[in-house]
């Protein structure tokens, strides 16, 4: 594990002044709690502790690696900061388990962190050659490699279609099978040639490395990304109080799609259409706080060029969720 530089010099969080005003009216008041979904290095947390006194944030990650950077970064807030091993999916029981009640804010930061991306040997960069690895949680699961020599042709060009909407995926998945033929690929700079070998020379003239969609879709296939968010978004919103707010960023289409769906489920009435009064049961128990997806500005862009492809949605709990309308019932509300 590199530790060149400190944790801090090495993240830019996203969008940070933007979530913070965001969660700003439901993180003011004493006792708050927020869970932070994707800790990563820590930036955000850190910028939300520092700016609001009483507030506690409980960090969720998959990544044992940025657990341990994450927690030195916030030792100084001793046991305002508690740091979570788990999946996002968790988030439900994490809160009930350690803060035992609804909590005031919620974050999420989706997509493959700096930390990832940096750390060579994870395999998560095409423009490092790497083990084919991509595991957000190195120490469990099947790696990139498996599936790039265990899939069958067809399942490669499913996967490649529909987790990174690319349009060669047949000539992609064609290429991978001849050439693990004759021995396996173990490494991130053979998939690289791969895909450069599989796609004409005018498409890669354009949109910036020709492998970046085959990347993103086997990460998404290795740690069952998309899967994972379905169920991350409706369990978040059974975590947060009346008054609360989530506040999730996107870096791809498919992501954000989820997050879109989710809440603005929650911001649509349930009536059934032609009713001449709502009932109270089926109006909405969420506020958008965003019109459509925001990105990033040009300064933000310019200080973190991360952020280029951010989508940040935002919504407020505005009631209870009806019971029709849950698919998770906290223990608090059984």
């Amino acid at each position: 594990m590199s530790q060149e530089r400190p944790t801090a010099d090495r993240h830019v969080p996203v969008l940070l002044e933007r979530c913070v005003e965001l969660l700003a009216p439901a993180l003011a008041g004493p006792d708050a709690v927020l869970v932070d979904l994707t800790l990563g290095m820590g930036g955000h947390t850190e910028a939300l502790l520092g700016r609001f006194e009483g507030l506690r944030v409980v960090g969720l990650d998959r990544d044992r690696q940025a657990i341990a950077l994450a927690s030195e970064r916030l030792a100084p807030f001793g046991e305002r900061f508690t740091p979570v091993h788990a999946v996002y999916d968790e988030v439900l029981e994490v809160v009930q388990d350690v803060v035992g009640r609804p909590v005031q804010g919620v974050l999420g930061d989706l997509g493959v962190s700096s930390l990832q991306l940096d750390e060579a040997e994870r395999g998560f960069s095409y423009a490092k050659d790497a083990p084919l690895d991509m595991r957000m949680d190195a120490s469990d699961g099947p790696t990139a490699a498996d599936v790039v020599n265990g899939y069958s042709q067809d399942e490669l060009v499913r996967i490649l279609r529909q987790y990174g909407e690319e349009r060669f995926a047949p000539r992609i998945a064609r290429t991978i099978v001849s050439r693990r033929a004759a021995r396996p690929l173990t490494r991130t700079g053979e998939l690289v040639d791969i895909v450069r070998a599989s796609i004409p020379a005018a498409a890669r003239a354009t949109g910036g490395n020709p492998a970046k969609r085959t990347f993103q879709a086997l990460r998404i296939e290795v740690n069952r990304e998309l899967e994972v968010l379905e169920r991350t978004v409706p369990a978040a919103l059974e975590s947060l109080a009346v008054g609360g707010r989530i506040v999730v960023m996107a870096y791809q289409s498919l992501e954000d799609r989820i997050v879109k769906r989710a809440l603005a489920r929650g911001a649509t009435s349930s009536a059934p259409a032609g009713l001449p009064v709502e009932p109270e049961t089926h109006r909405p128990y969420l506020e958008l706080l965003t019109r459509g997806a925001e990105q990033a500005s040009e300064a933000e862009l310019a200080a973190n060029p991360r952020s280029a492809s951010v989508r940040l949605r935002a919504a407020a709990r505005v009631r209870p969720t009806p019971d029709h309308l849950r698919q998770h019932t906290p223990r608090w509300a059984a």
